[in-house]
């Protein structure tokens, strides 16, 4: 297999992508911003039929996809395989167990928001996650280096589009806005070369990628081996997710409409696309193809806390 296709890719996205809604209501999707290459989205909570929304039911959405998120596909494929053959569940059982210890407790993580870019990515987006970092953990307590993940499709003209990913969970939306795209920049604009912030990213690329099927990650590595012609066949793009704190969700003693909700994120929604507007220019990320998610959250402290809670941690 000397090339990959589009369909292919496709087909190791993992998750329901219908599930996404169940926590997550889309705003506005495919928004442009004048003189950018960048496609902007914008989610908020949903709200149950009480008028309450539901962060740590949130959190418990992320638990649920550790394992998609954390152990390498091949990995997951052979424990699935296993338990078919002996009619059990305990093999994805341990992988899932697996998963969530690698996580970690510090107060600050951001693994939260990670989790959060690789299903809006992999369910919402449609471009699967085809680099597995956290599994080359050595310690819980630390995080990899490199980009929060890292992402591939297939363009119309067969180039391989790699996505770097970054996501910010912060109080203030323009403080998560301009953290966010100062940490991509460096990905997308430096040239390559052995000291480029994306090279270690790279390296792991051409040995790491799996994508769940040997001969696929292997067609999948070639485009990262530098001697190969495949490797100027490679388009450096980017996936970015925002998250921040909103003052329009209604009070935990309060019912709240999730159309009002909407609307109040609609509204905001045009300030925090002339910061990012702003940004995309001060970064020089204006012609770089960039999917870039808003997610304002009722508070940023109460979602790290019920993600931590909902890990075990």
């Amino acid at each position: 297999m000397a090339e990959i296709t589009g369909a292919e890719l496709d087909a190791i996205l993992s998750g329901d992508p219908e599930e996404l809604g169940v926590h997550l209501h889309l705003v506005e999707r495919d928004i442009i911003i004048d003189g950018h290459n960048v496609k902007v989205y914008c989610h908020c909570l949903t709200t149950d039929g009480n008028g309450k929304v539901k962060i740590k039911r949130l959190a418990e959405f992320l638990r649920y996809a550790a394992a998609d998120y954390a152990i390498p596909r091949t990995r997951v494929e052979e424990a699935r395989a296993r338990d078919a053959k002996f009619r059990s569940t305990s093999a994805v059982a341990a992988l899932h167990e697996k998963a969530r210890a690698v996580f970690t407790d510090l107060a600050k993580s951001g693994e939260g928001g990670e989790m959060l870019l690789f299903l809006f990515a992999e369910r919402f987006l449609g471009i699967p996650h085809v680099l597995c970092k956290m599994d080359l953990k050595t310690d819980s307590r630390m995080h990899y280096h490199g980009a929060d993940g890292v992402y591939a499709s297939v363009s119309d003209d067969g180039k391989l589009k790699l996505f770097w990913g970054e996501s910010k969970v912060y109080k203030d939306p323009t403080d998560a806005i301009r953290d966010c795209l100062s940490s991509l920049a460096p990905f997308l604009i430096e040239e390559d070369h052995l000291g480029s912030s994306r090279e270690r990213d790279l390296v792991l690329l051409s040995d790491k990628a799996d994508l769940g099927n040997p001969e696929l990650s292997a067609a999948f590595r070639r485009f990262f081996d530098t001697s190969s012609p495949l490797s100027n066949r490679v388009e450096y793009c980017g996936v970015a997710l925002v998250g921040f704190d909103a003052d329009f969700y209604p009070d935990d003693d309060k019912k709240g409409a999730l159309e009002d909700i909407v609307e109040a994120a609609k509204v905001g929604l045009e300030g925090w696309s002339i910061s990012l507007g702003r940004r995309l220019t001060a970064e020089r990320l204006q012609h770089f193809d960039i999917h870039f998610l808003f997610l304002p959250l009722p508070s940023v402290d109460k979602f790290r806390e019920a993600f931590l809670k909902a890990m075990g941690q």
